[in-house]
């Protein structure tokens, strides 16, 4: 038997490597005045109205399991892209974060290395972490966050397994190129996975943003990631899917649990990919309150960086946490992201008039 004290413990599994979410409106102390919660990028227009139906339909059936796989939902998904993916090409997730950590269990281990660039959505790194990966961070180009193709080329070795992209971007606002995309992608050893985080696609009208689609298409190893929680409004499903080529989805999916989805989060989703009404009205009130604080903030003196999301970046000449604080005495929530990578920034979620004001009015107080 062996003598001395044997660790049981993981060391990579640290256990303040937490993921820090944004404060909830309940935990403010407005002194009755009215709350803008503008820090979660939620839809402040709500719901689906589609998606609610479903569950108030399907809310009696609780006490009946949910359906063990996912396949109502990547049959609708195929549907929702006209043909263009069979039911094969996509996997259902209890939101976009659980597919992170199904993809980062599938393709990292110990020593494996994951490229990610900074500022980007931190459970990149945190799940990557836990995973025993190694993260090779090549950061954003300033001055407009900008994607460092030839240096996360230069990056990749034989033990890079995943590479993080998101666009439009989480915080920065800022999107990738269709031409810097192709040159990134065409461009890697088959052994490199690209993760394309695309969860706010539907507010992107830059006219050469493209989402994972046409490299799957060309059986690229690609997973494009999407969510449910933004311009859908079921953040409190918590529902999301991955997609990609057959073989990496089939792949993947052998980590599936049964019972993963929900019968409401998953009614609902179907439901809401039929809801283009909404997303429609979303996405103009998202564009027109973008055009309005884009006119607004121009008058003051705060840097800040325009966005394909619905969202916005700024960096205020005080702390980032004071900032908040004031904002929030003016009624108004917003996020700082020091643990997205941007030190001193602090992201605002566009809202409708009401909350844009309220913004704007607030920022003016705290400016003088």
């Amino acid at each position: 038997m062996t003598k001395g004290k044997i660790n049981i413990f993981k060391p990579y599994l640290d256990v303040e490597l937490q993921y820090k979410g944004g404060k909830s409106a309940s935990e403010i102390d407005t002194g009755g005045k009215p709350l803008y919660k503008l820090s979660s990028n939620e839809n402040i227009l709500g719901s689906s109205p589609k998606a609610l139906a479903a569950i108030r339909e399907h809310v009696k059936t609780l006490n009946i399991y949910p359906a063990n796989k996912d396949t109502e939902l990547r049959a609708a998904l195929a549907d929702f892209y006209g043909g263009d993916m069979t039911s094969e090409h996509f996997m259902g997730t209890p939101s976009g974060s659980e597919a992170l950590e199904i993809i980062i269990r599938a393709f990292l281990g110990e020593e494996l290395e994951v490229i990610v660039s900074n500022p980007a959505f931190m459970p990149y790194i945190m799940f990557s972490k836990k995973q025993g990966g190694k993260v090779i961070d090549i950061p954003l180009l300033a001055p407009d966050y900008a994607l460092n193709v030839d240096e996360m080329l230069a990056a990749v070795t034989d033990k890079t397994r995943l590479i993080f992209l998101t666009s439009p971007n989480n915080p920065t606002g800022s999107y990738i190129p269709k031409a810097d995309l192709d040159r990134l992608i065409y461009g890697l050893p088959d052994h490199v996975v690209v993760v394309y985080d695309e969860v706010y696609f539907q507010y992107a009208d830059a006219p050469d943003f493209t989402t994972a689609l046409p490299y799957i298409k060309e059986g690229k190893n690609v997973i494009g990631l999407n969510s449910f929680s933004k311009a859908y409004g079921l953040a409190g499903m918590r529902i999301g899917y991955a997609y990609s080529t057959p073989r990496i989805i089939k792949y993947i999916s052998q980590l599936y649990k049964p019972f993963l989805l929900n019968t409401l989060a998953h009614k609902a989703a179907i439901a809401a990919l039929g809801d283009t009404a909404f997303i429609e009205k979303t996405v103009k009130t998202v564009l027109r309150e973008k055009a309005y604080l884009y006119k607004e903030l121009d008058k003051l003196p705060i840097k800040y960086w325009k966005s394909q999301g619905n969202f916005i970046l700024m960096k205020p000449e005080m702390n980032d946490l004071e900032f908040e604080s004031k904002m929030q005495s003016e009624g108004v929530m917003v996020r700082p992201v020091a643990g997205f990578g941007a030190p001193g920034c602090v992201r605002v979620t566009i809202g409708n008039r009401k909350s844009s004001k309220a913004f704007i009015a607030g920022l003016k107080v705290i400016l003088g």
